[in-house]
């Protein structure tokens, strides 16, 4: 085995996006200029003590405390976030930070990473973590039979084994140099083995900041702090409980009559009502969620780039943002990287509304016009029927007809997505580009919603995940957002704000931008104020 180092400066995270490896502890960090835009109330010192309700929008009687199984924000933020840890974790600022991890190492050729555990980790019920533990919790995810979210992530791993002293070894097929960033995948937790293999996660045990106490799926589920919690004075709160509230109405008056303590996806229609409350806080961050209407490639009309093309030049995204988001989002341009990731770009040309453009596509396709179902529905994303209506009438312009699909909330992402050739999606997002493509984009990614398959794209991801040279880097992720924008069935409408609102009782410092619920930590990082 070669020999290992801390991961340089010059391992693909180019100065000039402001990534960089901090050696002295093996943390990856982005820099200051892309820090959370949250609120920033002067909030009391943290203290323990209290309870909270959050209420979070997509649960489903189907949830699992599986981990292979974790696609909506419910089962990523309440199991993912505060039942487990991984080896490293999305703080705040960014930064792919130690986590169950204390440190960890890369060979030159970045295929060889070897991670170092904390010493006297815990189980909740006081199981001490091994390296075993680790490896089971990876392996779960991995091999032929696994139908997990995360498999895309693990398969370019070759081989785990334990290191000793603590350690764990992980060999890659490939160099990969945000392999940090991947395993902090909130599907990527540790659980504990099972005696003689396999990984135990029915039981719900894990090493999170706090322990269940009940779980009903789909409904609630509660839960009290983690005595043994490896670190120190944390968590904060003596008891949590996520409730699951589909309905926008719903949640806004749990949260004005104290039912609840905090709700995701504040109705931007009553916004004012609620910043007119003094008792309430409103939370803009802008990550890296992005809203979009996918196309089925692999199926008519969606099987003609044309056709695709058509489509996206038949949708006033400036008008959606204005009308349906009430201005809360920026403009996409049928490319889901978001601005603050690391070797984004902004594609050329820009796909305008352009009634002309439309027309020219559809008769490449051999058509004159064109009628489409498109299904949505409020859990499709914020506002995604209002959008939908809007785009109904910018598209008739060029003939093409589209029939909106009012589906049911409940069973949305088990029925609908991934099922119907042409749906509303909201993109939590990933933290880098290679993440982001591997699990939504390439040929084989579990997420691949628009069944797209290219194959100089799944050619550059492999190039791209070990190239250690910035420019070419960079380079090579420039190219493969070209080819989504002007070839992918994603119509991309707008990067997104994560727009929250709870009481001001809730205490919290800089709320992360990356992912939804300061990047999935509320429970752990939050306190009474």
């Amino acid at each position: 085995m070669q020999d290992k180092k801390d991961l340089p400066q010059q391992a693909g995270f180019p100065s000039a996006t402001r990534r960089q490896f901090i050696g002295g502890v093996g943390a990856l960090v982005l820099g200051a200029s892309l820090l959370p835009v949250g609120m920033r109330a002067a909030h009391a010192a943290p203290k323990q003590g209290g309870s909270v309700r959050f209420a979070i929008n997509d649960g489903a009687q189907t949830d699992s405390l599986d981990p292979a199984t974790w696609q909506n924000s419910f089962t990523q933020v309440v199991f993912g976030g505060t039942l487990c840890n991984a080896l490293t974790e999305l703080a705040a600022d960014g930064t792919a930070s130690p986590d169950l991890a204390e440190s960890f190492s890369a060979s030159d050729d970045l295929k060889v990473w070897t991670f170092k555990l904390r010493q006297n980790l815990q189980f909740h019920d006081g199981k001490p973590v091994t390296a075993n533990d680790v490896i089971q919790s990876f392996r779960h995810h991995m091999g032929p039979s696994s139908s997990s979210a995360a498999k895309a992530l693990v398969e370019g791993i070759a081989d785990i084994k334990d290191g000793g002293d603590n350690t764990i070894v992980f060999t890659l097929t490939g160099g990969n140099a945000d392999f940090p960033y991947l395993v902090s995948d909130c599907h990527l937790v540790v659980l504990p083995a099972k005696d003689g293999g396999g990984l135990d996660w029915a039981r719900g045990v894990a090493t999170g900041p706090y322990i269940i106490e009940d779980s009903q799926p789909g409904v609630s589920v509660r839960m009290k702090r983690n005595p043994n919690y490896h670190k120190p004075g944390q968590p904060y709160f003596d008891t949590v409980e996520f409730v699951n509230i589909i309905d926008v109405a719903a949640r806004t008056n749990a949260l004005l009559t104290g039912e609840i303590d905090y709700m995701v996806d504040a109705d931007i229609k009553t916004l004012k009502l609620l910043e007119r409350n003094a008792e309430i806080e409103i939370s803009k961050v802008s990550g890296l969620r992005h809203f979009s209407f996918s196309m089925n490639t692999s199926v008519a009309p969606f099987d003609n780039p044309d056709v695709r093309m058509a489509i996206k030049y038949a949708i006033d995204r400036e008008d959606i943002i204005n009308k349906a988001f009430l201005g809360n989002a920026k403009v996409a341009n049928d490319n889901p990287v978001a601005p603050q990731i690391a070797f984004a770009v902004n594609p050329e040309p820009v796909h305008s509304y352009d009634i002309e453009k439309a027309k020219e596509h559809l008769a490449k396709a051999g058509l004159t016009s064109l009628t489409l179902d498109l299904s949505v529905a409020e859990t499709a994303f914020p506002n995604a029927i209002d959008a939908a209506l809007l785009f109904k009438e910018h598209a008739a312009k060029a003939g093409i007809e589209i029939n909106v699909i009012r589906e049911a909330d409940d069973g949305y992402w088990d029925n609908v997505w991934q099922h119907k050739p042409f749906v509303g999606v909201d993109w939590l997002g990933k933290p880098t580009c290679d993440s982001l493509f591997t699990t939504t984009y390439a040929s084989n990614a579990p997420w691949n919603d628009t069944a797209w398959k290219n194959a100089r794209f799944d050619e550059l991801l492999v190039l791209g995940r070990a190239e250690p040279d910035t420019a070419k880097r960079q380079t090579i992720y420039a190219e493969m957002q070209q080819l989504l924008h002007d070839d992918g069935g994603a119509l991309v409408i707008a990067y997104a704000l994560f727009i929250d609102a709870m009481s001001k009782k809730i205490g919290h410092g800089p709320i992360g931008n990356m992912l939804q619920c300061d990047n999935f930590r509320m429970a752990e990082r939050w306190w009474l104020a």
